[in-house]
């Protein structure tokens, strides 16, 4: 029998996903980090990056979060994610169309740091998406 730890996944719109699972892989803020059953308690923020969950049978499932929190207790693991996407729902063109226009936006800005850091984290984003959807053909 598949050992198995309960997680959710919130973002601020809705609930993307409840149940057991045997294995978490999150993009944090200090690298990839791999949830197991069993794991000690642990609080961090997260990148815009992939949150990556495998059934106990061993269907596996991508989730796009533009950042936010885990938190992994005894009693299972939370990801409260800013914005949270299906990995199947992201939008290639979108994605790349936000890109370029990040690397316009950064190319652009001189003296305005705010709109520069602005546009560092959507380019952040829209690589992040694109990296799962590529993911997601292989």
């Amino acid at each position: 029998m598949t050992m198995t730890v309960h997680l959710d996944v919130v973002s601020v719109e809705k609930r993307l996903f409840e149940g057991d699972v045997a294995m978490i892989q999150v993009t944090g803020s200090e690298g990839e980090l791999g949830i197991h059953p069993g794991h000690a308690p642990l609080l961090t923020t997260l990148k815009p990056g992939m949150v990556r969950y495998v059934m106990a049978d061993g269907v596996e499932h991508i989730v796009y979060v533009a950042g936010g929190t885990l938190e992994v207790l005894p009693k299972g693991v939370t990801v409260l994610a800013d914005v949270a996407i299906r990995g199947e729902d992201l939008d290639e063109q979108a994605a790349e169309a936000a890109k370029r226009e990040a690397e316009a936006q950064m190319a652009a800005t001189s003296a305005h740091e705010l709109d520069y850091h602005q546009a560092a984290m959507q380019l952040a984003e829209a690589v992040a998406q694109l990296r799962i959807i590529r993911q997601l053909r292989k």
